[in-house]
């Protein structure tokens, strides 16, 4: 669910739990005394539809800290070799992490299993997987800035487009990476 400057997103885990992800543009700072997270993320989701009071009424913890997005030139120095969010992290609000993470271990894999020399391993691994993580970054880039748009459009955009707009944002990543 998407509002202005914020979204609630939910990811069952299995059928008693759900993970929540609240993001938030907020000019609240999370380091002063009187601040309460469960308190604000209340007050800023309480015109959501439900599930999202319900939810955040039930929480067990709510963790509160900044997304920072990492966006190295090189993943690799050496023989060592960055994956997943440690070479690229993004905004989690395509829920990529840690597929992108598992992909990056099987394509690394597969060019050490190519390649004799372990640079050229390296250099293979990166060039095969820059264009996939680069274009998941510009996908959450796009996405995080949907927010920033008036409700009246977002909302007619979404209701009429919103399904062919998911579908069109994933379909790249069933090609093999």
């Amino acid at each position: 669910m998407l509002g202005r400057r914020t979204a609630f997103l939910t990811v069952p885990i299995d059928g008693a739990r759900v993970y929540c992800y609240c993001d938030v543009v907020s000019p609240r700072d999370p380091d002063s005394a009187e601040y309460d997270p469960a308190e604000q993320l209340r007050h800023l989701f309480a015109e959501f539809a439900e599930p999202a009071a319900t939810l955040l009424d039930a929480a067990a913890g709510i963790h509160v800290s900044t997304i920072e997005e990492v966006a190295l030139d090189s993943w690799a120095r050496e023989h060592v070799v960055l994956i997943g969010d440690a070479a690229h992290a993004t905004s989690p609000n395509m829920a990529q992490g840690a597929a992108m993470a598992l992909e990056d271990a099987l394509v690394l894999t597969d060019c050490l299993q190519r390649f004799p020399a372990i640079p050229d391993a390296i250099a293979a691994f990166q060039a095969r997987r820059r264009p996939r993580t680069d274009w998941v970054r510009a996908q959450t880039h796009r996405r995080d800035h949907t927010r920033y748009l008036p409700p009246t459009i977002s909302d007619n955009v979404l209701r009429f487009l919103g399904r062919r707009i998911f579908h069109a944002n994933y379909r790249p990543l069933l090609d093999q990476p």
